[in-house]
């Protein structure tokens, strides 16, 4: 029992940092938009494309690395995708023109398909009583977005944007050697055999597949967006300077990225339904109250850390339900098809609040829409999950 503990507590750790650091190389252009919408004299929808493009791959690419997490296990799964995404960082920061940055960006959504690999691989490695605080202390590793917001625009103007592209894929290539020498597959886990395209039609059959993924789509699509738009909407709304936005940014992150395994807690104790429930709630409460443009610093800064934590508790509560619904076979390519919906959740809003705020010059009617959309989840989630036993 104590070898087991002890390999829990490694292996959890270990990927929790691997997906830190993939998510922070995945958010290499978020905190960086205002330099280049300056130096590329991009406009406002330009800027939202760009910002945007990570995230497609980063989402569509979760259902095959899902898929081989289940047949490759997550150590190997975990070092191909760190050294898969060394090409794509060193790119982006070398690149000088608009067409290849949105090239490279496009490829730079590998690392963010990282999701896919870990929560197969921290779930097989605890019993169903604590899965919600694994899969809950494995997902706080997307606050490698507040480490890129914070940090990358001060490295950037330290170090100049190439060599700091080139620190994050040195720090790539050490994280795969990282994983290959000290972590291990659960001893529960077992390759699955069965062909790839078979076993996601099964999973699309599966109606808790479809139902998480709208739930997750909401959620983590809406902390996605903001991690990534936020500096964008700070410096439109606020005029802050490009650091300065950067951390607020990474303030927000950081309030999600707590918020996560309390989510994932929370539900192993009131059940994860609950835990949607006063996620949702608080969206739509926050959401209307950020259509008033709450003024700097205290009013706005309170009103978006909020709006982080409810977003962080309804990412922890999804795949805390998913543990309750799919069974374990079945969890990496759920996972896989779950996580790509909220990566798509996220890749669409920071389009849609480029288009608003270029036509209308606010950010008004993209808060209504979240709003709305969540509280369609709200209901959705009373009405779907209600007989589920806590």
């Amino acid at each position: 029992m104590a070898d087991l503990r002890r390999g829990q507590t490694r292996n959890l750790v270990l990927a929790t940092s691997a997906f830190a650091l993939t998510f922070w190389a995945w958010n290499l252009i978020g905190p960086l938009s205002s330099s280049y919408t300056k130096s590329l004299h991009l406009a406002p929808t330009q800027t939202s494309l760009l910002v945007a493009i990570p995230v497609l791959v980063g989402s569509l690419g979760r259902i095959p690395v899902g898929v081989l997490a289940d047949r490759l296990g997550g150590r190997r799964m975990f070092a191909i995708i760190c050294f898969l995404s060394i090409l794509p960082v060193l790119l982006v920061g070398w690149s000088g023109s608009y067409g290849w940055l949105l090239f490279w960006g496009f490829l730079l959504g590998i690392p963010g398909t990282s999701f896919a690999v870990g929560i197969p691989f921290v779930n097989a490695w605890y019993e169903a009583p604590r899965r919600g605080f694994a899969t809950g202390v494995f997902g706080a590793g997307m606050g490698g977005t507040a480490l890129s917001a914070f940090c990358t625009p001060r490295l950037v103007e330290a170090l100049g944007r190439g060599a700091t592209h080139v620190l994050m894929a040195v720090a790539l290539a050490v994280m795969g050697l990282i994983m290959l020498a000290f972590s291990r597959d659960s001893p529960a886990w077992r390759p699955a055999t069965a062909p790839a395209l078979p076993r996601i039609r099964e999973a699309l059959k599966v109606k808790a597949t479809w139902q998480c993924s709208f739930l997750y789509a909401v959620a983590f699509g809406g902390f996605v967006a903001f991690s990534t738009y936020l500096p964008t909407l700070l410096e439109n709304v606020y005029a802050f300077a490009q650091t300065d936005a950067g951390l607020r940014t990474a303030g927000f992150s950081i309030a999600a990225v707590v918020a996560r395994p309390l989510g994932g807690i929370l539900s192993d104790r009131i059940g994860p339904v609950r835990v949607l429930l006063i996620s949702f709630a608080g969206v739509v409460i926050m959401a209307i109250v950020l259509c008033f443009r709450p003024p700097p610093e205290l009013p706005a800064g309170v009103s978006f850390v909020l709006m982080a934590l409810l977003l962080g508790l309804g990412t922890g509560g999804v795949f805390a339900l998913v543990a309750k619904v799919v069974e374990a076979s079945r969890v990496g390519t759920v996972t896989g098809l779950v996580g790509a919906a909220g990566g798509l959740g996220g890749y669409f809003p920071p389009l849609v609040m480029g288009v608003v705020y270029s036509a209308a010059g606010a950010y008004t009617l993209g808060y209504l829409l979240l709003a709305l959309t969540a509280l369609v989840a709200f209901v959705y989630t009373f009405r779907a999950f209600r007989a589920l036993p806590s």
